[in-house]
């Protein structure tokens, strides 16, 4: 369990519990061998030979987990646990598997047992805390960081989550201060170089991309580390800087919708080029086709032009796809009023 973080345009998401149960069976039937990925398959072998380690029933629990069957994970924690019930390790796999399944009660339960088992197990302090996190209990989330650092005051991670807790908070400053300090820890801490790059990039501050490239450094190939890239320069009007990051991105994953729009919107918005922002629309609209924004976009780059049958037909094609748009109805408004 770790805070997962994924950028999508100028909004990083906390994606921490999934909805809902999950429906999955939990036995350990065995599939054929030439369907498991190689480390299941040799775990599997392992077990048969070495049928009462408690350790590779976790280590394959925990690839089961990887590969998105926790149904099978579970049965082999339990496995594990029915071995060796005082090994905290366990315990926190149990916790992931629950958090995987959006359980979080019975994710508290596991990680409350690994630490009364351990109650010096930073690992499962730091679950704990990011699980207090998500449900916006920050008070319990510092105490339980606290408490880790009077164990190991060497810890980024639980730097990187203050840091978050403080900006979800509204206190910037402090935010950053930690997220500096994870870094300081930690100069390969990637996600913390996000999330400072991220802040910066809404004060327009240059230091900005350094965190965006310091990120880089570590991911070269970071379709979103070069997508914050992009909109910080973009916000800036270091439009050219901004095209080469989209571009890059384009090159790294020709179907990154957003790279496309972003340069459509940049030639049509800021260049009035509109003939190249029809184009990146296009192919915005030839990844998704129910990209409502890149027709509606489209669109208004048609009218501009002068195209006024082109216009009317993205803007009908817009709201099917997002009915009441408003920006989709005033472009036909506009165009019925050109029609008198």
């Amino acid at each position: 369990m770790r805070l997962l973080l994924k950028l999508f345009p100028a909004v990083i998401l906390l994606a921490l519990l999934s909805c809902g149960g999950n429906k999955e069976k939990t036995n350990n039937d065995k599939l054929p061998a030439d369907s498991l990925p190689a480390g299941i398959t040799a775990l599997t072998k392992k077990i048969e030979a070495d049928p009462h380690n408690a350790e590779l029933y976790n280590q394959r629990a925990q690839a089961y987990l990887e590969t998105k069957d926790p149904g099978k994970a579970l049965s082999d924690v339990n496995k594990a646990i029915e071995i060796d019930a005082k090994n905290s390790a366990y315990f926190r796999t149990l916790s992931d598997i629950y958090f995987s399944m959006g359980k979080a009660q019975k994710c508290r339960e596991a990680l409350s047992k690994a630490l009364t088992i351990n109650d010096e197990d930073t690992e499962a302090l730091l679950k704990l805390a990011e699980l207090d996190f998500y449900f916006k209990e920050y008070e319990k989330c510092f105490e339980d960081l606290d408490r880790a650092l009077k164990i190991d005051e060497m810890l980024p991670r639980a730097f990187f989550i203050k840091g978050m807790a403080y900006r979800e908070m509204g206190d910037t400053a402090k935010a950053v201060q930690n997220l500096q300090i994870a870094v300081e820890k930690d100069q390969q801490y990637y996600d913390a170089y996000m999330q400072l790059g991220l802040i910066f990039s809404t004060k327009h501050n240059a230091l900005a991309a350094d965190y965006f490239k310091n990120a880089l450094n570590i991911r070269p190939k970071s379709v979103e580390a070069y997508y914050g890239l992009g909109m910080f320069f973009q916000s800036v009007g270091e439009y050219n800087k901004a095209i080469e990051s989209y571009t890059t991105i384009l090159k790294i994953d020709p179907k990154y919708k957003y790279a496309h729009f972003n340069l459509g919107y940049i030639h049509l918005v800021y260049l009035k080029v509109y003939d190249a922002a029809i184009k990146y629309f296009t192919d915005a609209i030839i990844v998704d086709p129910n990209y409502a924004e890149a027709y509606y976009n489209r669109g208004y780059s048609y009218e501009l032009r002068g195209d006024i049958n082109n216009a009317r037909a993205d803007y009908i094609q817009a709201m099917k796809i997002k009915p009441n748009y408003t920006k989709a109805v005033d472009g036909m408004n506009r165009l019925d009023k050109i029609s008198k």
